[in-house]
């Protein structure tokens, strides 16, 4: 009997807290999504008002901003997650390389910027792309504002999110490629073959599931992008990056009156959209095995 009941001693917390924090949050969002609510009073359930109004109402302010959040959100997940796939890959494989010295300080540089904070790491790219004070005006003379014209806003936004989420992916494929048996590599070089042949034939099919992993958990991440743009440029210039999750915060907690069942339709199209292309990319890649 006590055999039986010790698994979920130590399941239960983690499903505790999964059923507070994730669970329920998740069902009562869905459920305000078809409620007019302001957060103060109770929630009035008006249906599928909210989404009519989002989706196919153009004379709608939310309409408006619905489509705009997920066109620049969309930019950003197409900009940010194949360099965020191959950059890692890139700068594992050399890691590997025998040639290559100091291989962990190596990896500890390229994985400490994943630790600094949002904000943090804001502040120092901000002061870095300044046109006065930064690198960028006086090294390189560019006279740009970087936070303030396109396309110079976006390749600030996707310069610090490489910058800090290369580490995190690239330590997934080390792992992964310290399992690869190295006398497949001998044996390749005995058959003469080159080092493109070696990535496409070894490498890559013996790091093919955590590839699936990290291409689909960093799209997920991509789609909920939010400190970047609103540290970086506040979702300037004019309105061209800002992203959907900071129409839903602004919706939900911004000035003025609440709009929380607004703000909360809007995450649930957000995440249906991301469930769809998950569901995609697992999909399109697992066959690519068969």
């Amino acid at each position: 009997m006590k055999k039986g009941i010790m698994p979920y001693l130590f399941v239960g917390p983690h499903l505790i807290l999964f059923i507070v924090f994730i669970l329920l949050p998740t069902i009562y969002g869905i459920y305000a999504s078809f409620t007019q609510w302001n957060l103060m009073n109770d929630p009035h359930w008006v249906g599928l008002a909210n989404y009519k109004a989002l989706l196919f109402d153009t004379q709608s302010t939310f309409h408006t901003q619905f489509w705009n959040g997920l066109k620049n959100t969309l930019l950003f997940v197409l900009f940010t997650v194949p360099l965020l796939i191959l950059i890692p890959l890139l700068a594992a494989v050399s890691l590997q390389h025998k040639l290559v010295k100091a291989k962990g300080v190596m990896q500890s540089i390229l994985y400490v910027p994943g630790l600094i904070s949002i904000s943090a790491a804001a502040l120092i790219w901000l002061l870095i792309f300044n046109k006065q004070l930064g690198i960028t005006g006086n090294v390189l003379n560019s006279n740009a504002a970087w936070a303030a014209t396109q396309p110079y806003a976006w390749i600030i936004i996707i310069v610090i999110t490489i910058w800090g989420g290369l580490g995190g992916n690239m330590i997934i494929y080390r792992a992964s490629l310290a399992g690869v048996a190295q006398d497949l590599y001998e044996a390749a070089d005995m058959d003469g073959a080159g080092p493109y042949r070696k990535f496409f034939s070894i490498t890559l099919p013996s790091i093919h599931f955590p590839l699936i992993y990290t291409f689909v958990m960093t799209t997920a991440g991509a789609f909920n992008v939010f400190g970047q743009p609103l540290m970086m440029t506040d979702g300037g210039p004019r309105q061209s990056t800002h992203v959907l999750m900071m129409y839903i915060r602004s919706l939900a907690f911004g000035h003025g009156e609440s709009i929380a069942g607004m703000a909360s339709a809007m995450a649930v199209l957000l995440g249906v959209v991301i469930l769809i292309v998950s569901a995609l990319q697992y999909y399109v890649m697992s066959r690519s095995t068969r």
